[in-house]
């Protein structure tokens, strides 16, 4: 009888007696610590995405910007000595050169993480996140900033696509989606956390120490991620199947661990031989379409959009104080939205929670793009406006954070097999960034062209196309197994774990 086929006696740690060492992943304790220490990635995931919002009101001082008699900022950037950028272009720039590090990390990540581990990979990530915060603070010039916010884009790249998929493995499936979705709560915890941060420090326009503040989460993570263990699916696939059992059956009994363990085995030897070209085959193409096609849609219905330049739009309609409020309303009801979405996801499934809310995203958008017709030139807009304004985008983020904000990285860690979820996760990790970077670069020019009511517009048609394909092939995951999952994807029966030795 094989290893991964033997049954089980009372969990031994290395040495050779009773497991008492760590607690295991399995168990309440165990399994609340390494999601939680994992999911401080996500939390300077949001935190360094979001805080560029206030910070760029203030850093064009730095680096030579003025403010005309106008108010309009004039800022010529001369970056590398390669490329002259005017006020807008620069703050694009600036604002997108993390999304492009985070393409990267996105593109690479999946790989590194299925060699090395998802732990081993996470720790990797939280070294470069506290470099990366502290040479940002203290960038003496736009390069180095650039430079810095690239670094940090690679950090964020890599764990979108390690810490769904180390957390999904580690939990139990009854209680996967709360566990990965944690991933999602962090990231909007830490975009509040940016903003409250921008908004506190905003009367000395201290940007350098909002951008620092990022290394005290990065610190945390660090030391935690040496108190946690591998994930036992990585273990198993790489053949170490006893270090996972030690830790499956701290709270699972006997029969319930050889289950996973039999499970994981047994669709490891299927797709044991799977290369990066083996992706593009016929059998992955379901799972491909459903995890590449949320992160279309999640980045399309432009919620980076709002994230990274809320602060920028409203300041010429409200000033930079009320804007920077408004912001941090919205970034509170994403995160307390989230918090509630994130305790009912497994009892009420992923396709009601992302499809009603993908269509409350549409609807809001639509109405936005009508509101911000009522926006004079110049001047304050009507009382009726300005309210609105503030209330539908809390409605629209509302809306974002129940559905496609969890949906995104929560599919992305279940539909693939394992031996090959690191690689694919990141092919949908790597679209949600490239989109990511492409419309980041272009809003403020996209405004200037055709106003704030024709972006929200092109928004809400794209909001409205993703439900479509999301009605059609979103599958719904709640309560299976992540080999389950992947079986009835590609139209297979699923093999019953149970057996005889």
């Amino acid at each position: 009888m094989s290893d991964s086929a033997r049954p089980a006696g009372p969990a031994r740690n290395p040495r050779g007696g009773a497991g008492r060492s760590r607690p295991g992943i399995g168990s309440t304790w165990g399994t609340a610590l390494a999601t939680g220490v994992a999911a401080l990635g996500g939390l300077l995931f949001g935190y360094d995405t979001g805080i560029i919002s206030s910070a760029l009101l203030y850093f064009p001082k730095s680096f030579g910007g003025v403010t005309d008699p106008q108010g309009t900022l004039v800022w010529d950037v001369d970056l590398f000595g390669l490329v002259s950028l005017g006020a807008d272009k620069a703050i694009e720039v600036i604002v997108s050169c993390l999304l492009f590090g985070a393409l990267v990390g996105a593109v690479t990540g999946g790989a590194i993480a299925d060699r090395v581990g998802r732990r081993t990979t996470l720790i990797g990530v939280s070294l470069i996140f506290l470099i990366g915060a502290v040479v940002s603070g203290l960038a003496p010039t736009a390069e180095v900033l650039v430079l810095s916010r690239v670094a940090l884009g690679y950090s964020i790249g890599v764990s979108s696509v390690a810490v769904p998929l180390y957390i999904a493995e580690i939990a139990p499936k009854n209680r996967r989606g709360r566990l990965v979705s944690m991933n999602q709560l962090m990231i909007t915890a830490g975009i509040f956390l940016s903003y409250l941060v921008g908004f506190a420090l905003a009367p000395v326009e201290g940007w350098r120490l909002m951008l620092v503040l990022a290394a005290v989460p990065a610190l945390l993570m660090l030391i935690g991620l040496f108190k946690v263990p591998e994930s036992p699916r990585w273990l198993i696939v790489h053949g170490r199947t006893a270090e996972a059992r030690e830790a499956m059956m701290q709270t699972r009994t006997a029969e319930e661990a050889e289950t996973e363990i039999y499970e994981i085995t047994e669709h490891a030897k299927v797709e044991r031989s799977r290369t990066w070209s083996d992706l593009l085959t016929p059998r992955m193409r379901p799972a491909l379409l459903v995890g590449i096609g949320i992160a279309v849609v999640n980045q399309l219905v432009g919620v980076n959009a709002v994230i990274y330049y809320t602060p920028r739009i409203l300041s010429d309609i409200y000033g930079d104080n009320v804007a920077l409020l408004i912001t941090l309303i919205v970034g509170f009801v994403n995160m307390a939205v989230t918090l509630i979405a994130l305790s009912r996801i497994d009892h009420w499934g992923r396709r009601p929670l992302i499809l009603g809310g993908t269509l409350a995203v549409a609807v809001s958008l639509l109405v936005l793009a009508l509101l911000f017709l009522g926006v004079p030139e110049a001047g304050d807009p009507p009382l009726v406006v300005g309210v609105g304004l503030a209330v539908v985008l809390c409605l629209y983020i509302a809306a974002f954070a129940a559905s496609l904000g969890l949906g995104l990285w929560l599919i992305n860690s279940e539909v693939y097999p394992t031996p090959v979820r690191g690689k694919a996760a990141s092919l949908g990790s790597t679209a949600h960034w490239l989109l990511d970077l492409v419309i980041a670069l272009n809003v403020l020019t996209i405004v200037g062209v055709i106003g704030a009511t024709g972006l929200f517009a092109i928004f809400a048609v794209f909001a409205l196309a993703g439900l479509a394909f999301l009605w059609r092939r979103l599958p719904e995951t709640r309560g299976k197994s992540l080999e389950q999952i992947n079986n009835e994807l590609q139209g297979r029966p699923h093999r019953s774990a149970a057996r005889k030795s």
